[in-house]
């Protein structure tokens, strides 16, 4: 072999051997930085001060949840009582109208002439009476006299029966006539509001059909459906604190009656409670509170800060920075406000505890608040701040 091919065959191994050193060096850098690229970071949540809550006693309102629409105590239908064309209507809806007052005119021309009628009936089955009435006279005085029998006399005294039958059916008749034009004009059964105008003038109506709708709002009621369970406590004259809608203060309400029987289909019982009218109390309005309050002092958070997506029901608070799932033991609820809130047993009074907006956050994540303000999470959610 050449001398010259033996260095070249040198200077290639030596650049192998160097390319080889290079690259297991790169490789054991690479290994020793590698753990510290994919160390995983910690998981962390953002928070405002308005997702934190401190836990404190406080005053509940319990009792039994109730809600229902409003309706008038007093209402009725004025419905037509005889068919013909309606002349005149004289209310619309929201005019006040007294009872007995007159309201629409149904076209009385055929009733006016049935009355007419009526009267020539009755006048003629009266003269007939007059007849019969004589000849049973002028027979009696010559039975009498021995001129005529017994049976003649029996024989008229049958025609004035007869004419009082028939005078008498006439003067019933007379009177139902007198009636029908009567009933052409229509009174307000009672005093209060026109909630409703069903008809126009001009109109055909029918017997029976609908023209207005009359309520009185001094008295309403409402009919709230309950469990058997909380209907069993429930007893007439319990009062009750309930919030209608578009009215900013609240309404009382009394227990007036107690349904005997439950509803077939769902076992509910129905309660009705009494309401005084005011101003601002429609009927129709949704109203909703609580029967039977009563005052507890106890440790409550809201109902939806308590997490039951585990066999243990838990809140989620914040403690040393860091997310925890506190087990806790629920109690007594307060109902008929805007948020519903609920005793806990097992979580320590001044606890940061998430509420329900934020989620569900997993145990251990690191918790940075974005806006802290200490006043604001050293404030405690009371209900009367979360109805607000």
């Amino acid at each position: 072999m050449k001398k010259s091919t033996l260095w070249i065959l040198s200077a290639v191994a030596v650049a192998a051997l160097l390319a080889g050193g290079a690259r297991w060096a790169s490789q054991r850098q690479a290994a020793k930085d590698l753990p510290l690229a994919t160390t995983p970071a910690v998981p962390s949540i953002e928070l405002a001060s308005s997702d934190v809550f401190t836990a404190q006693s406080q005053t509940l309102s319990l009792g039994i949840a109730v809600s229902g629409p409003l309706k008038a105590s007093q209402s009725a239908f004025v419905k037509a009582r005889v068919a013909g064309e309606l002349q005149t209507l004289s209310v619309r809806e929201g005019d006040r109208v007294q009872a007995g007052q007159v309201i629409a005119q149904v076209d009385p021309t055929e009733y006016q002439a049935r009355v007419r009628q009526a009267q020539q009936q009755a006048a003629a089955a009266r003269a007939q009476l007059e007849i019969a009435q004589r000849q049973f006279d002028n027979n009696q005085a010559l039975v009498n006299q021995g001129f005529i029998s017994q049976t003649a006399l029996l024989t008229s005294q049958a025609s004035l029966n007869g004419a009082k039958a028939t005078h008498a059916a006439a003067l019933a008749g007379l009177d139902l006539a007198q009636k029908s034009l009567t009933d052409a004009t229509l009174r307000s059964p009672l005093s209060g509001v026109v909630a409703q105008r069903l008809v126009q003038p001009g109109e055909r109506v029918a017997v029976e059909a609908r023209l207005i709708e009359v309520i009185n709002l001094s008295q309403l009621e409402m009919e709230a459906a309950l469990t058997p369970e909380d209907a069993s406590r429930v007893r007439v004259g319990m009062t009750a604190k309930l919030q209608v809608e578009g009215v900013d203060e609240p309404v009382m309400a009394k227990v007036l009656r107690i349904n005997p029987s439950a509803h077939m289909g769902s076992r509910s019982i129905v309660i009705y409670l009494g309401i005084a009218g005011r101003e601002g109390l429609r009927q129709g309005l949704f109203a909703q509170g609580s029967l039977g309050t009563q005052n507890l002092q106890v440790l409550a958070v809201p109902v939806g800060s308590v997490r039951t997506d585990k066999p243990q029901p838990y809140v989620q608070v914040v403690q040393d920075g860091q997310v925890r799932h506190i087990t806790v033991q629920t109690g007594v609820r307060s109902e008929g406000t805007q948020q519903s809130w609920v005793a806990v047993k097992g979580l320590s009074e001044g606890a940061q505890v998430l509420s329900a907006s934020v989620g569900a956050v997993r145990e251990g994540v690191q918790a940075k608040f974005t806006s802290v303000s200490p006043d604001a999470l050293a404030k405690p959610a009371t209900p009367a701040n979360a109805a607000k």
